[in-house]
């Protein structure tokens, strides 16, 4: 039986190892989108998602799907055009830009999951400093871009998108730069794609995946805005740490 939330209550959620195999491990319905509420889930391996017609559910994938940073794979196609700096890349420079355009219809029907009670309460938490961009432009036209929830050392995917070439993939090697630097344990994917494994994603089995939740989540984050204030960076690769052998609701 899936559980219902209590309205009142923002930090109670059923145990994650009563989530439904099938489909894609739904654990609750119900709740609100509060802050409070939301921080609470993530840190405990569970995210919203639902479509425009369905109450607020909540899933708690098991496999679930993580990149380490330091472990991305960075193959010779995107290698030569991070060689390139055709574009640059900046940090929490346009928040709603970017999860606006992740929000944008990608199939036929013209669906979304990224409503507009979606979008308000990522740029809620965005304002106090939990979510965070990653922004790609070409001059200054956003070609590509990501956004998540950082929660201690751990990083939260949430949707990404590309108008050219590579952005999102761009955008992904700078976010695992930037991470690895600071002592980043782990960014969650959420769910298998082929997309995400091509780039080191690896799946773990939820117990396992808690538990380094556990241990990411409490050590000390950077609830300020990543913006440095200065000049868009061109890609770079020449001092990562990462794997170059070769983030979800994208």
């Amino acid at each position: 039986m899936i559980a219902l939330l209590d309205p009142h209550d923002q930090t109670r959620f059923p145990d994650t190892r009563l989530a439904l195999r099938e489909p894609n491990g739904l654990l609750a319905i119900g709740g609100d989108l509060s802050p409070m509420r939301l921080e609470h889930a993530y840190r405990h391996g569970i995210f919203p998602w639902f479509s425009a017609d369905d109450p607020i559910l909540w899933w708690s994938p098991d496999p679930r799907t993580v990149l380490f940073p330091e472990r991305i794979h960075i193959s010779r196609s995107l290698h030569k055009r991070l060689r390139k700096q055709a574009l640059s890349v900046t940090l929490d420079r346009d928040f709603e830009g970017v999860i606006r355009a992740c929000a944008q219809p990608r199939d036929a029907d013209g669906g979304t999951w990224l409503m507009p009670e979606m979008i308000a309460a990522y740029q809620r938490l965005h304002a106090r400093g939990l979510a965070h961009s990653v922004e790609v432009w070409s001059n200054r036209e956003l070609v590509g871009g990501l956004y998540g929830i950082a929660i201690g050392r751990a990083f939260f995917g949430e949707s990404m998108f590309s108008r050219t070439t590579d952005a999102s993939k761009i955008a992904l090697v700078h976010l695992c730069q930037q991470l690895a630097d600071w002592g980043f344990g782990l960014i969650d994917c959420q769910m298998r794609t082929q997309h995400l494994i091509s780039l080191g994603a690896i799946e773990l089995p939820r117990a396992q995946f808690i538990a380094l939740l556990d241990r990411f989540c409490a050590a000390p984050g950077r609830t300020e805005s990543w913006d440095d204030g200065g000049a868009p960076a061109p890609p770079s690769i020449s001092d990562t740490p990462c794997d170059r052998s070769g983030a979800h609701r994208a």
